[in-house]
């Protein structure tokens, strides 16, 4: 589905989105258990991890996470299908809502609403994944191929098999490098900064969800070709 701005825009916005998630599971796998909201790779993994009662994993976190992630996904799916025709609106109104509701998960985290241990921290666990589910299924049908926004294994493979290097014609990887550099910027950023504040790396989560909505719903449309 083509996106209604520039190139260098959609770039640009598809890197923030990347940028939000390392921040967010940073958060979700420091300070929640062991667990991933934006990548179910790893959570299939920990479940598996949990049937060794010796392994230290649990399977209520990964579980969780991944029934939010489901969730947002059919959410996100239903979402496109029903403002295919106008993806303007789609897009901002799928970005800007996981925007605010990352920031309501801020404000909750700083006024001691949730907590890292007890019943609240499934809350958490389920509101953010499914977040990044409904972020997945609309980065999947709007997103370049090379950029899934919290996937890096295809895209480092791209790097190699596509490159010069591997006998490919990927003469510019920027967008692979790109996607690379973002979430390790927010994930480093995201570990730094937990040590300090929780609240305030999700605020910083909603705040590069945010910028990225913006891009998608104001940036300038493309140049047309002559």
């Amino acid at each position: 589905m083509a996106v209604p701005v520039g190139r260098r825009w959609e770039v640009a916005a598809f890197l923030s989105l990347t940028v939000a998630t390392g921040l967010v599971d940073a958060v979700s796998y420091l300070a929640l258990g062991h667990t991933f909201v934006a990548n179910m790779t790893g959570n299939v993994v920990f479940l598996g991890f949990a049937l060794s009662p010796d392994s230290g994993f649990t399977i209520a976190a990964p579980l969780v996470a991944l029934v939010g992630f489901l969730l947002g996904s059919l959410i996100g799916g239903r979402t496109a299908r029903a403002l295919e025709n106008r993806v303007h609106r789609w897009l901002g109104f799928v970005f800007v809502a996981q925007a605010l509701v990352i920031a309501v998960v801020a404000l909750l985290v700083g006024t001691g609403v949730l907590h890292r241990t007890g019943g609240t921290l499934y809350v958490w666990i389920l509101i953010l994944a499914t977040c990044f589910g409904s972020q997945n299924a609309t980065v999947r049908r709007a997103a370049p191929r090379d950029m899934t926004t919290t996937v890096l294994t295809l895209t480092l493979t791209g790097l190699a098999a596509d490159g010069r290097i591997g006998g490919g014609k990927d003469a510019k990887p920027h967008r692979r490098f790109g996607s690379v550099l973002a979430m390790f910027a927010g994930a480093g950023a995201g570990a730094l900064l937990l040590q300090a504040t929780t609240a305030g790396v999700l605020v910083l989560a909603a705040l590069a969800v945010a910028i990225a909505a913006a891009i998608l719903l104001f940036a300038p449309a493309p140049a047309e070709t002559p």
